[in-house]
């Protein structure tokens, strides 16, 4: 069997609300990602990017096209089987009430796996966090919370991380701290990545590829590099 060209692929994939009038949000988006590669979503606010991240989560549905993980069309997949497989970090650390333990448990929880205390520590050892096994996460700062959060997704083990602009609400020595930790855990695992993101210079040193978005249209797609030489100054000044 001849294997699949991309780990995730987007085929003409859009998304449309009916109500209260007719909306098109995502209009026939296509892009692939490899292994262990790093695409930015750049575009002004607006453009589309947590809408696309939503539906490759299915937390939303597209209204057309197809999402592939692997050559599979994603929707052969339960929403739980998938987003074991692809990971989630929103800009806001939103993590449950109680301990780090409790939080960094809870994935695996769902699928009837139990993880050791040593597991979780080596987890927390990965990210910076030695020693937080049982603190409260109400008493975390930003930057600590964030790495909770990147905790509990890689307890999945998941292929895909999305990223939804994860550092904007951090300060930036925090920030630098999730960008290095984030660049680190990608080389280790070789995760591959979707990171959205306003900021211009975090895309140009984070990502592989870019993926430019305006008015739920791709206008721009290829290497990091070039596309930040072209239309991506334009539109973020737009």
């Amino acid at each position: 069997m001849t294997p699949a060209p991309y780990l995730m692929e987007c085929r003409e994939v859009s998304r449309k609300l009916d109500l209260p009038a007719e909306t098109l949000l995502l209009d026939r988006v296509s892009f692939g990602l490899q292994n262990a590669e790093v695409m930015a979503i750049l575009g002004p606010s607006g453009a589309g990017k947590s809408t696309l991240l939503r539906l490759l989560n299915r937390l939303d549905e597209p209204s057309g096209g197809s999402i592939l993980l692997n050559g599979e069309d994603y929707r052969s997949l339960s929403p739980r089987s998938l987003r074991r497989r692809v990971g989630m970090i929103m800009q806001p650390a939103y993590l449950f009430p109680g301990t780090v333990r409790e939080n960094v448990c809870f994935g695996p929880r769902q699928h009837g796996l139990t993880m050791s205390q040593e597991e979780i520590e080596e987890l927390l050892e990965q990210v910076g966090l030695a020693g937080y096994l049982n603190r409260d996460v109400g008493t975390l700062s930003g930057g600590e919370a964030q790495r909770v959060a990147i905790t509990r997704a890689l307890a999945n083990n998941p292929e895909i991380l999305l990223l939804d602009e994860p550092t904007s609400a951090l300060d930036e020595a925090a920030k630098q701290g999730v960008e290095a930790l984030l660049e680190s855990l990608i080389g280790k695992r070789g995760l591959a990545c979707v990171w959205v993101t306003h900021d211009r210079a975090q895309a140009a040193r984070m990502a592989n590829s870019l993926l430019l978005l305006e008015g739920g249209q791709v206008k721009d797609f290829g290497p990091a590099a070039e596309v930040l030489r072209g239309r991506a100054g334009e539109a973020l000044n737009a």
